[in-house]
């Protein structure tokens, strides 16, 4: 990780309306600036639910926290009720998006085609693009997380040339792993960000070891500072912890300590 800025990012998921995620990110920007988790060196991120996108761009206003969107739709505008633009969320403030996250897999009926589209769509409109990616535990249990992070991956890079790849972030997120409290050893994470990372070299040979990956699925301040010190992981895409301040801000110390 020394050769690559490492990224911590908070998704807030669907919690916090837009007063109580403003306050958050104030207290979050005080808290950083006071000197709590300071020394990262690296890249902070949180992405609020849709509606709460404006009070937190008020909120981090001149602090080094990048604002970021959940989900895009593939098209910047038309007939799609319900939908998010990743022009509009460029122009409310964001400058990140994620996209392929598991729970829009499962739940929403995301597909592998899908997530390519608003990769497209989000580079387009000048976002940053993280990308998740990652098996179940039936396919871990069934020897499958190679080939399951490959296909996923594969597919939402096709179409992305070289020298968009300083835009992109990888999220490798086993679903066994969010939300449950469950957390991948620090070798198994390592031995999936590796596979992944060797599989990039393949599709783009001379920018491959420059690209971050990050570990998502119950990262917690007690277990950041061993994951973030594998070879290959690069960051952390944090869940729940990333809803209170102080845990946030060790992971974002313990990113600096790694």
């Amino acid at each position: 990780m020394a050769l690559r800025t490492p990224i911590i990012a908070g998704n807030w998921k669907l919690h916090m309306g837009p007063a109580a995620a403003g306050a958050l990110a104030g207290y979050l920007r005080d808290a950083l600036e006071s000197g709590a988790g300071a020394g990262s060196g690296g890249e902070l991120v949180v992405f609020p639910t849709a509606l709460s996108i404006p009070s937190v761009v008020a909120a981090l206003a001149g602090s080094a926290i990048a604002v970021g969107i959940q989900e895009v739709a593939a098209k910047p505008t038309g007939a799609l009720t319900g939908a998010n633009s990743a022009v509009m969320a460029r122009e409310a403030g964001c400058t990140w998006m994620l996209t392929g996250h598991s729970e829009r897999r499962q739940f929403f009926a995301e597909t592998d085609e899908g997530v390519r589209d608003k990769v497209k769509a989000g580079l387009a409109a000048g976002l940053r693009v993280m990308v998740c990616i990652g098996e179940t535990l039936d396919e871990r249990k069934a020897g499958r997380v190679e080939e399951v992070t490959r296909r996923q991956l594969g597919v939402a890079l096709q179409g992305v040339p070289a020298s968009a790849l300083a835009e992109l972030a990888v999220a490798y997120e086993p679903v066994w792993a969010i939300g449950t409290g469950v957390t991948a050893t620090p070798e198994q994470a390592e031995e999936a960000h590796a596979s992944i990372r060797a599989y990039l070299r393949t599709l783009y040979p001379a920018e491959a070891d420059a690209l971050r990956l990050l570990y998502g699925g119950s990262v917690k301040a007690d277990n950041a500072a061993t994951l973030l010190g594998q070879p290959d992981i690069d960051g952390a895409l944090v869940g729940g912890a990333s809803l209170e301040v102080a845990s946030f801000a060790a992971i974002v110390g313990a990113a600096g300590a790694a």
